[in-house]
């Protein structure tokens, strides 16, 4: 009978460390984006999702990672890394659901308004947003479905958006 015991103690055991390695590994892949996408790593950024993983912002909606790659080398996005900017992504609430998961997050996009090399820079919050993923495993590790990012201007959509993500629902 302790052999039954031990055994579905080391069969609990298992599964916790895999929880745990699951929720680790989308929590290292979400804090990954700020690094990559400030040094403009674009297909380091893109390899975040899947083939035809979509990332929808309010400022714009891009599917596939040669758009996402686009993105991070538009001169739009060139000019912010120029100018000093840091897309700075709060810890992650995750929520597994066997080989998919959800999670969520704020960020603060924060910008230099002036200054060089640290001399006299004024850094400001140029955004809050409010950030809900959609995950699944893939071949190479967790992988990005679906972002989707609402900015925290009072518009009840990106509270909603942080509620449903807290509570594992799809966006």
């Amino acid at each position: 009978m302790s052999d039954v015991t031990e055994s579905s103690r080391l069969e609990l055991l298992e599964e916790r460390l895999n929880r745990v390695e699951d929720e680790l590994a989308i929590t290292r892949l979400i804090a990954s984006y700020g690094p990559f996408v400030d040094g403009g790593d674009a297909e380091a950024v893109a390899g975040m999702w899947t083939e035809d993983g979509v990332y929808d912002v309010d400022e714009g909606h891009m599917a596939g990672r040669s758009q996402l790659a686009a993105m991070v080398r538009s001169r739009a996005h060139q000019g912010w890394i120029a100018g000093g900017c840091a897309h700075f992504l709060g810890p992650a609430h995750v929520t597994l659901h066997g080989d998919t998961a959800v999670a969520v997050c704020h960020s603060l996009m924060v910008i230099n308004n002036g200054g060089e090399f640290g001399q006299d820079a004024a850094f400001g919050v140029r955004r809050a947003t409010a950030h809900h993923f959609e995950l699944v495993r893939a071949e190479e590790g967790w992988r990005v479905a679906r972002r989707t990012s609402r900015v925290l201007d009072g518009r009840p959509e990106a509270p909603a958006l942080l509620v449903r993500g807290v509570t594992g629902q799809p966006a």
